[in-house]
């Protein structure tokens, strides 16, 4: 009930509430995560070697089975609603440094699609956080891949970036013979001033539900096998 309030506020009384895609040049933050587009591939890089120990979404969290299965969408979760996974952002480091300047910053992963995997429309959790997709790796041909929002469709081009708002309804897809990755972002939504701690609010209440919880215990979990397996090493 207070989110259906929240959000009919943010759709009917902020100037950009209706609008699904927004301008990346409105967030300067995006422009310096572009610039350092090159590190952060790096890292995603040495992550796709050990592809396998990436957790699938739906394992991380059972309310994505209507979204997922098997291997088909796979994410290594850095922070999900203000909780770090600290052992992912440490194999990660320049990635888990550059994410600490976005201001507002609540979530963020690598998020990687398997080859012609379509993701069903579905929509985000709550209308007070933007997210943001900074377009990591994007198998040829560009065109065959992308997303749509409240009837728009956008495609990803490496190094850049894409800010939209994911309570709309939206579907993406990855139409190429290899794996698509993004650099996904959910980010406080500027609001009004007379907005904004209400908004935190609802946030905050966001982060106590067991959608959240469950999904940081299982990947803090999934990072301790991952990391413990690695440092065990080879058996002969």
């Amino acid at each position: 009930m207070l989110r259906a309030a929240m959000e009919w506020l943010i759709t009917h009384a902020t100037a950009q509430g209706r609008r699904a895609f927004f301008e990346a040049t409105d967030f300067p933050w995006a422009g310096a995560l572009e610039a350092h587009f090159t590190a952060i591939r790096r890292e995603l890089d040495t992550v796709l070697q050990d592809l396998p120990q990436v957790p699938n979404l739906q394992d991380l969290s059972p309310d994505q089975q209507v979204l997922t299965e098997g291997e088909q969408w796979k994410s290594l979760i850095f922070h999900a609603y203000g909780r770090d996974i600290a052992d992912n952002c440490a194999r990660c480091p320049q990635t888990a440094k550059l994410l600490q300047c976005i201001p507002g910053m609540k979530s963020a992963m690598f998020s990687i699609l398997a080859p012609y995997k379509r993701l069903p429309p579905h929509r985000g959790p709550y209308k007070g956080v933007l997210r943001y997709h900074l377009a990591l790796l994007i198998p040829p041909p560009a065109q065959a891949s992308g997303i749509c929002v409240a009837g728009e469709t956008r495609h990803w081009a490496e190094g850049r970036s894409l800010v939209f708002d994911d309570s709309h309804e939206h579907e993406a897809w990855n139409g190429s013979a290899a794996h698509r990755v993004v650099l996904f972002v959910d980010f406080m939504r500027p609001l009004p001033l007379w907005l904004v701690p209400f908004n935190h609010a609802m946030v905050w209440r966001l982060s106590t539900t067991p959608l959240v919880s469950v999904m940081v215990g299982r990947g803090r979990a999934a990072a301790r096998q991952w990391l413990a397996g690695q440092d065990a090493g080879p058996r002969t």
